[in-house]
C-alpha cells in the first residue's frame, strides 16, 4: 500500500471513512492527479493499517480502497476480509479492469458501493488510458448491473479528450446497457500535477449541467 488518509467525509456516501491508496496502476490517465501513487511503491505493511483501523472500530464507518488501482493486488480481497471482520464497510474505487476481483468481492459480499470510473467509449479508450481495457470495463459493469451492491459511475472530463458528443454517447451507452443511478461527472481541475502534465481546460468548453448527466433513470 501506498499511504492512507485517516478521515473522509466525502469519498463514501453518506459514512464516515477513511482511504487505503494502493500504489500502481494498469492505466496511464493523462489527467491523473496521482502520479506519485501510480508510478510509486508501497509505503506501508498491512499491519501499521491494521493497527490504525483496530483504534478506529466505533468511530469510523468505513474503509474506501483506492488508488492507483487497488483491484490489481493480489491481497486486496484479504484486506477486505479483514476489514469487514473488524465491523467496516467496505468501497472500492475502480476502474473496472478487473471483472473477476470484482465477482469475487461480490459473491464473498466484501463491498458496500463501488465506484466505477468510465473512461470513453472504446474507440477513445486507448487515447485516455494507454490500455485495451474497454472490454474488461464493460464486463465490471455488466457484473454490478445484476448485482445488489450499490455502486456509481463516474467520468473525469477534460475538453482535450472528450467532447460533448462523446459525453452524449457514454449517456446513452449506460442507458442502453440498463444503468439508471447516478452519472458523474467530474470536471478536471489543473491545480494539482498530473501524470500527463495537462493544464485545465476553460470552463466555456463545457456546458453539462443539465439532470440528464445526474440520473439516466
Amino acid at each position: 500500500m501506498f499511504s492512507i488518509s485517516p478521515f473522509t467525509l466525502l469519498d463514501f456516501p453518506d459514512r464516515t471513512a477513511c482511504i487505503v491508496w494502493f500504489a500502481g496502476c494498469n492505466m496511464r490517465c493523462g489527467y491523473c492527479y496521482n502520479p506519485e501513487i501510480v508510478l510509486g511503491k508501497g509505503k506501508l505493511g498491512w499491519e501499521p493499517v491494521r493497527d490504525f483501523l483496530l483504534s478506529r472500530r466505533n468511530l469510523l464507518d468505513g474503509v474506501v480502497f483506492s488508488g492507483g488501482e487497488c483491484t490489481i493486488h493480489s491481497q486486496l480481497i484479504p484486506f477486505a476480509r479483514e476489514v469487514k471482520a473488524m465491523g467496516f464497510e467496505v468501497k472500492i474505487d475502480t476502474n473496472g479492469s478487473r471483472p473477476e476481483v470484482l465477482r469475487q468481492l461480490l459473491e464473498e459480499r466484501l463491498v458496500d458501493y463501488i465506484a466505477l470510473d468510465f473512461k470513453s467509449m472504446a474507440d477513445n479508450y486507448w487515447k485516455i488510458t494507454r490500455s485495451n481495457l474497454f472490454l474488461a470495463f464493460e464486463k465490471s459493469l455488466e457484473i454490478l448491473l445484476v448485482s445488489s451492491v450499490r455502486f456509481e459511475v463516474r467520468t473525469t472530463v477534460h475538453a482535450a479528450l472528450l467532447s460533448h458528443q462523446d459525453l452524449d454517447k457514454m449517456g446513452i451507452w449506460l442507458r442502453d446497457k440498463g444503468y439508471t443511478g447516478n452519472y458523474f461527472l467530474q470536471h478536471f481541475k489543473g491545480d494539482k500535477k498530473t501524470l500527463g502534465g495537462m493544464r485545465e481546460c476553460r470552463k466555456t468548453d463545457y456546458e453539462i449541467e443539465s439532470s440528464v448527466w445526474r440520473n439516466l433513470s
